[in-house]
């Protein structure tokens, strides 16, 4: 029975983040984001999942490569996990525009996870 066990273990490039490396993580990202406040910017989050249209649209050929596609059950909308931060921004600002002043003075809320 113990041969056929599952042995614990991340995917290649994961990693966990334990208490004690999470405190120093987060002490870190905030003097970031007090440093980010002290100079005027202020907080952005965006969806992890983007239309894929709208991904595929920035890195043309490349995109199969680059970009994890991803279904919703019985959803009608192709979706896919943001490669980097620069395509959801642009998107934000695209439709946003009239409500955001320039210079868009902003820094991801949370580390940015990108796929």
């Amino acid at each position: 029975m113990s041969a056929n066990r599952i042995q614990p273990r991340l995917p290649k490039g994961m990693r966990d983040f334990l208490p004690a490396d999470m405190i120093k993580r987060d002490y870190v990202f905030g003097v970031v984001r007090d440093v980010f406040h002290l100079y005027g910017f202020e907080p952005l989050s965006t969806p992890v999942l983007e239309l894929r249209e709208t991904l595929y649209g920035k890195y043309g050929e490349d995109a199969e490569k680059l970009i994890y596609n991803a279904q919703h059950p019985g959803g009608k909308e192709e979706l896919a996990l943001r490669y980097d931060l620069t395509v959801p921004l642009a998107r934000v600002v695209a439709m946003h525009e009239s409500a955001i002043m320039l210079p868009f003075k902003r820094y991801r809320a949370r580390a940015g996870v990108s796929w």
